[in-house]
C-alpha cells in the first residue's frame, strides 16, 4: 500500500463494506487513474452532438445515467464552451445516479423537489435535466459563497422551473409536507473523495466521522417535516463509514418515522455493493469514486400546509422571451423584467416569500429608458426567443474572447446581439459598430489564458 491510511479508517471501512471490498478500493488507489464523466444537458445538447464533442476520447455510457458518459482524459474543461454554457456538466459517474432514482421513483404528477445540500450544483442539474415543465425544484445551500456558486451552475443549465436558496435547513420547516422528494446530500468525512484529494487523507480522525455523523441526523431532522408523508428522502454521502451510512438511515427510520426502499443500479463490472439500507459507490467496484445513496419512505404522519398565493399583477409582454408569466421587479440596479413559467407563477412567488431567494424565475431584462438590455441568464436559459435577436455564430478562438470578456468585431447588424457556439447560446453582445459590448458576466469570466484544449 503506498498510501498510509488510518488504522481506524481501515477498520471501518472493512466492517461496512467487507474485506473483498476494502482491498479493491486500496487495489484501485495505488493503481487506477480517477474516472473522468461527464453529463450532456439535453435541453441544450443531442446525443449525437454530445458524442461527436468528445468523439476522440469517449469511453462508454454510465449505466445509470442516459446522458452520461466517461472519458479515457480529463480535457482542459475551463476551455470547453459547452461547459460555460451549461450544455456539459462535469461530474463523478456516481453522482449521476440521482437521474435514475428521480425518474423511476418521481410522483406521478407534479413533482415538488428539495435539494437541501445542493452546491456546486450536480445532483440539482442531474434532477432538472429530467423534470416536467409544471414540477419544481427547490435547491439550497446553506453556505452563502458556495450558494453563489450553485446560482451560477444552475443559471447556466438553463431551467426555468427551479429556486435557488440560502437557507438553513431548518427554515423549511415553515413548508410542512410541501416536497414529495427530498435529496440531502449531507457534509460527511470525504472519504470517497481520497484519491481526488490525497491530503485529505491525513486530516481523516474518527472524532471527525462522528461529528459529521452527528451534523447529519440534525439536518435531516431539521427539515423532516417539510417532506409529506409517504414522500422520499433520498439520503447520499460521499464516504464508506457505516455511522454516517447505514447507522444515520437506521437512525431516521427508527426516531423520524421511515422505511428504507431498496434500489438496485448497474451491471457485472460496474457494480454498486448493496450495504443494509443502501448502495455503496467505490473505487474498485465502480467505475467512479465513493459514493452511499439509500431512498426511505417517510412513515411518520406528516401534516400539510397550502402555500399562500397573494394575487398578482397581470402579466408584461416582451419578445425576448417564450410564453411565459412576466413581471416587472425593482432591483438595486433599477427595473428589471423576470419571467416565470407559466401555472407555476404564484407558487414560486409564494415560495420567495417564504425562504431566502438568490435567484428564481429568469432575468430577462434591465429597462433603461426605452430600452431593454437583455440579461446573461435569459441567453442560456429555456424560455429565450432567439428569434427575437440577431444571432452572430462564433469561432472556437471568438467563443473563447468572448468568455474572456476580449473585444469583438461583429459583422453583425447594431444593437443586441445573440452569440452561439455550435448552435447553442453562450450570451449578448451590444453592436454599436466599430466594435461591441460584451454583456457576459465579469463574475463568470473564464480566466485562463491557455489557447490550446487538447
Amino acid at each position: 500500500m503506498s498510501c498510509k491510511f488510518d488504522d481506524i479508517f481501515l477498520k471501518n471501512t472493512q466492517e461496512a463494506l467487507g474485506t473483498q471490498a476494502l482491498d479493491s478500493f486500496i487495489d484501485a488507489f495505488d493503481n487506477e487513474p480517477v474516472i473522468v464523466s461527464v453529463r450532456r444537458n439535453p435541453l441544450k445538447c443531442s446525443d449525437e452532438q454530445a458524442r461527436g464533442h468528445y468523439e476522440e476520447i469517449s469511453d462508454g455510457l454510465i449505466q445509470w445515467c442516459t446522458d452520461g458518459f466517461y472519458l479515457k482524459s480529463r480535457p482542459l474543461f475551463q476551455l470547453d464552451p459547452y461547459v460555460h454554457t451549461g450544455a456539459f456538466y462535469v461530474q463523478d459517474a456516481a453522482s449521476m445516479v440521482v437521474q435514475s432514482i428521480f425518474k423511476n421513483l418521481r410522483p406521478d404528477g407534479p413533482a415538488r423537489i428539495l435539494d437541501l445540500c445542493a452546491a456546486p450544483g450536480g445532483k440539482s442539474s442531474c434532477i432538472a435535466a429530467c423534470m416536467g415543465s409544471q414540477d419544481i425544484l427547490v435547491t439550497n445551500e446553506v453556505i452563502r459563497s458556495r450558494a453563489t456558486i450553485l446560482a451560477e451552475n444552475l443559471t447556466k443549465w438553463g431551467k426555468s422551473n427551479v429556486v435557488i436558496t440560502n437557507n438553513e435547513a431548518d427554515s423549511f420547516s415553515c413548508l410542512q409536507g410541501y416536497f414529495d422528494m427530498v435529496f440531502a446530500d449531507v457534509p460527511c468525512s470525504g472519504e470517497g473523495m481520497f484519491r481526488k484529494d490525497r491530503d485529505s487523507i491525513e486530516q481523516w480522525t474518527p472524532s471527525n466521522v462522528e461529528l459529521c455523523a452527528a451534523r447529519q441526523r440534525k439536518i435531516v431532522a431539521s427539515a423532516w417535516a417539510a417532506l409529506k408523508e409517504d414522500g422520499l428522502l433520498v439520503y447520499s454521502t460521499c464516504t464508506f463509514n457505516k455511522y454516517e451510512n447505514d447507522k444515520n438511515v437506521a437512525w431516521i427510520c427508527e426516531i423520524l418515522g421511515a422505511e428504507p426502499l431498496m434500489i438496485s443500479y448497474g451491471e457485472d463490472g460496474n457494480m454498486p455493493l448493496r450495504t443494509k439500507f443502501g448502495l455503496q459507490f467505490l473505487p474498485g467496484s465502480t467505475r467512479s469514486e465513493g459514493l452511499y445513496i439509500a431512498v426511505l419512505k417517510k412513515t411518520a404522519s406528516q401534516k400539510e400546509v397550502r402555500l399562500k398565493f397573494s394575487k398578482i399583477a397581470k402579466s408584461l409582454y416582451c419578445t425576448y422571451v417564450k410564453d411565459s408569466y412576466l413581471a416587472k421587479i425593482t432591483t438595486s440596479a433599477g427595473d428589471m423584467l423576470k419571467a416565470y413559467p407559466l401555472g407555476l407563477e404564484c407558487e414560486i412567488i409564494a415560495l420567495e416569500a417564504q425562504l431566502r431567494p438568490i435567484r428564481s424565475g429568469v432575468a430577462i431584462a434591465m429597462v433603461k429608458g426605452k430600452d431593454l438590455i437583455p440579461e446573461p441568464a435569459l441567453a442560456l436559459n429555456e424560455l429565450l426567443q432567439s428569434e427575437a435577436f440577431s444571432v452572430t455564430k462564433l469561432s472556437l478562438e471568438d467563443a473563447l474572447k468572448y468568455l474572456r470578456l476580449e473585444p469583438l468585431i461583429l459583422d453583425a447588424p447594431k444593437g443586441f446581439i445573440l452569440a452561439e457556439y455550435q448552435g447553442i447560446p453562450i450570451g449578448f453582445l451590444k453592436n454599436i459598430g466599430n466594435r461591441s459590448n460584451n454583456l457576459f458576466p465579469s463574475a463568470w469570466r473564464l480566466r485562463s489564458t491557455i489557447t490550446n484544449n487538447y
